[in-house]
């Protein structure tokens, strides 16, 4: 989640169906709508910092991270 001191508020009109996908994927996530809102429009505008889910992989408890992170860095990367 971006946290800023200061947020503007914006209205946004979408059809019926946008605004069904849009409140299924954020109850889907555990987020608010704001929060998926804002991913959104940060990922379209290219200003979204995004973190790998491997960098905790040493804190695991897996053994074999090392010989698959190629592996599990390109899946994340595709996401």
């Amino acid at each position: 989640m971006v946290c800023w001191h200061i947020m503007k508020r914006t209205t946004v009109k979408l059809p019926d169906r946008i605004d069904a996908m849009l409140r299924h994927e954020a109850e889907r996530r555990g987020i608010t709508i704001s929060e998926i809102t804002r991913e959104a429009i940060e990922d379209h505008l290219g200003t979204r910092v995004r973190h790998l889910k491997a960098a905790g992989a040493g804190r695991s408890g897996r053994t074999d991270i090392s010989e698959r992170i190629e592996e599990i860095l390109a899946s994340e990367v595709a996401q």
